[in-house]
């Protein structure tokens, strides 16, 4: 799993011309899944992402995590993440997971996610044409691959 995590002031996503989710201060999490992804990669993302201490402290030191502020998260699958661009220009997403494995496993992770921080996740619709907006607050962008944990 691939995720890219963007620190926000505020972030939603609107399908077809309707608000689906939005959010306040927290996560903006696009979320790519493998043809080889399990529950493993769920729970070390869960873990990482809900410990994850990029939040300003009352010096003004990211040392605060998502539970610390209160923060809100919304979650978005996104299978471009797992792009291959060895070859050529145009991407291969060949490791992308196909739906039957990835719409599972994406809302379990953000079942999971809602339960490491205690409160509802905030979700795009899988496979829909979704457009999302945000102000990145740091700019704050953090990318994880479960395949890289060492």
């Amino acid at each position: 799993m691939r995720v890219v995590i963007q620190r926000v002031s505020h972030a939603s996503v609107t399908i077809e011309g309707r608000v689906k989710s939005d959010i306040k201060e927290g996560f903006m999490i696009l979320l790519g899944i493998g043809e080889d992804d399990k529950q493993e990669d769920i729970d070390w993302l869960c873990k990482k992402i809900a410990s994850l201490r990029v939040f300003d402290d009352e010096n003004g030191v990211m040392n605060k995590s998502i539970t610390d502020v209160n923060g809100d998260i919304l979650v978005v699958s996104q299978f471009t993440l797992m792009a291959s661009t060895k070859k050529g220009n145009r991407p291969s997403y060949i490791k992308a997971a196909k739906p039957e494995i990835s719409i599972p496993l994406y809302e379990q992770f953000c079942k999971d996610l809602s339960l490491a921080i205690g409160k509802p996740v905030s979700t795009g619709e899988f496979g829909a044409d979704m457009k999302v907006e945000l102000l990145n607050n740091g700019p704050v962008t953090i990318c994880m691959d479960t395949k890289n944990k060492e």
